[in-house]
């Protein structure tokens, strides 16, 4: 949390209440900032989850009509063996008009968040549409092609599964996915929950094309590299994939002179292209997640204060701040002299209040990151160990060593998915995976990392870097840090360097001022109260409610 800013408290202090029209503004943004906290992921989160989503759905269909959907494998024999079988040409023909469909579904989808970003139009039912009938339609033709054919010197007992087979399983679950989400939004926005406008920055309108541009470039990539290195298709895609995320597992590496040399400034622009991309979808989630995450936790926190108070001192509704002002008794000095120290605590008040939300609100983003990076990590650890069982023999865990091998990049070799699912499967758990692992890792160093780094500073300065403050202030501070303000709770300082304990929070305003106030309002009820207060005291124009004296 930022120091209290005096000049800035002043310019606050001294400013005018403002027009009619300001305050309705105002009231009208502290109404919309419960808002985010409930219906940002339907209005923002879910259109551009389903627009980062979507493309990779559309780069699965083709990667599932690039191949036969079965191959011919004697048991036990090695999957390098397998020969694919000819598709019917009535699948390759629904799969091609699929295939359209999808595109087509996620062009509109770009279209619209690029140029209007509403859902009043036709292009998000379209794109919901498409995407529902190319999920139908990939399930509908999985589970055909599943059941026993009858094809000339083929046994069904040798048939297996391809990787295009697993890739068109994977589009169909994407679209279904992406599909929902969008229907989602659009019911919010049809009930009035939110604006029918996307309320979208241009960085978030950009982020499914540039989604779509690193695809086309993996896609191609593997298309060159698998006609020089005579690699099948799919393999050059999962080689791709372990490339440009920098695991580099060495089981399929270049060994001609061209394919080396392109391997250099292949690589060098695809890791700095899935970086960007990377770092716009942690923007995404970390700074607007913040921003709504931070707001609700505000709101939640001054709610309750209030109903503590209101609870404390027996009354139900609040009187109109100006009421003592209007009295004789006092100067006009005295009364200025008295709203300005009545704002100060205010405005110092408020601010302990959004450092504990500020603490709150990091806490609860690093537990959500964690739980998906767990969920991913040992579920991934199940479907691979249950894909390489029959033919590596995993145990599962080594699937949860893989998993961590990969995910971290250090990627020793020791074990790489050698089956169609596996290595499919890798491809579709990787594009999760690497983002979730970067967003854990942000909300770590706002969380752990300050810990370990304001313990290490306590440390210091009890030991070999002593501080003004004292010995033994320094010693209950670091013991109140370590045990998160348990024990000598009036020297825990906060992790951001703050007062943040409940004794700082309940610090008494001065008493010479009605109960509750606020301005040119009469009997507010407690819950019309919160909706009113801001999250940033310095951009009101009107003043906040104060804290009433405890009755002794």
């Amino acid at each position: 949390m930022a120091p209290f800013d005096e000049e800035h408290f002043n310019q606050h202090l001294h400013s005018g209440t403002g027009s009619a029209t300001t305050h309705t503004e105002k009231l009208h943004n502290d109404d919309a900032s419960h808002e985010p906290s409930r219906w940002w992921f339907l209005s923002t989160a879910f259109p551009m989850i389903a627009g980062t989503l979507g493309p990779v759905a559309s780069a699965f269909s083709i990667c599932s009509l690039a191949e036969p959907w079965r191959q011919s494998l004697i048991s036990g024999g090695d999957i390098k063996d397998a020969v694919d079988v000819p598709d019917p040409s009535w699948l390759l023909i629904i799969e091609g008009i699929q295939l359209i469909v999808g595109i087509i579904s996620n062009l509109f989808l770009l279209l619209n968040m690029a140029r209007t970003g509403s859902v009043s139009g036709l292009a998000l039912p379209i794109t919901i549409f498409g995407w529902y009938t190319s999920s139908i339609c990939r399930i509908a033709l999985s589970a055909t092609v599943a059941r026993p054919f009858k094809d000339k010197g083929v046994s069904n007992e040798d048939i297996i599964w391809s990787q295009s087979f697993y890739y068109g399983m994977f589009a169909a679950i994407l679209y279904f996915a992406d599909a929902s989400l969008l229907t989602i939004t659009f019911w919010g926005a049809c009930t009035h929950r939110y604006h029918k406008d996307l309320l979208l920055t241009m960085s978030q309108r950009t982020l499914m094309l540039q989604s779509i541009l690193l695809l086309i470039y993996l896609l191609l990539g593997a298309y060159i590299f698998s006609e020089i290195e005579s690699w099948n298709y799919l393999d050059a895609v999962y080689w791709t994939v372990v490339t440009l995320f920098t695991v580099g597992f060495g089981d399929y590496y270049p060994t001609t002179d061209l394919g080396r040399g392109l391997l250099i400034p292949f690589a060098l622009a695809g890791i700095i292209s899935l970086g960007l991309v990377i770092s716009s979808v942690r923007s995404l989630i970390l700074e607007n997640g913040k921003r709504c995450i931070g707001a609700r936790i505000d709101n939640r926190k001054r709610d309750k204060l209030i109903r503590k108070m209101l609870l404390t001192c027996n009354i139900n509704t609040l009187d109109p701040i100006y009421q003592d002002l209007q009295t004789p008794q006092a100067s006009s000095a005295e009364l200025q002299q008295r709203e300005f120290e009545r704002r100060r605590a205010e405005f110092q008040l408020m601010r302990r209040i959004q450092a504990k939300s500020s603490t709150r609100r990091r806490w609860v983003a690093m537990a959500i990151s964690t739980f998906l990076w767990l969920l991913l990590w040992l579920l991934g650890a199940l479907i691979f160990q249950k894909a390489e069982q029959a033919y590596q023999g995993w145990t599962y865990f080594d699937a949860v060593y893989f998993c961590f091998v990969a995910w971290t990049t250090i990627g020793y070799g020791d074990l790489t998915p050698v089956s169609n699912l596996g290595r499919s499967f890798y491809v579709f758990w990787s594009l999760l995976a690497l983002p979730t692992m970067t967003i854990l890792i942000s909300n770590a160093s706002d969380t752990v990392v300050r810990i370990v780094r304001d313990v290490t500073i306590l440390i210091g300065s009890v030991t070999i870097l002593p501080n003004d403050r004292g010995f033994v202030r320094n010693v209950k501070s670091l013991v109140s840090k370590i045990t998160f303000g348990k024990i000598f709770r009036d020297h825990n300082t906060g992790f951001d360097g703050t007062a943040a304990s409940s004794k700082a929070i309940n610090q008494k305003l001065p008493t010479d001022q009605p109960p509750f106030a606020i301005s040119n309002s009469r009997s507010i009820q407690p819950h019309a109260l919160c909706a009113r207060l801001p999250c940033q005291l310095h951009m009101l124009a009107i003043p906040l409610v104060r804290k009433a004296p405890f009755p002794k």
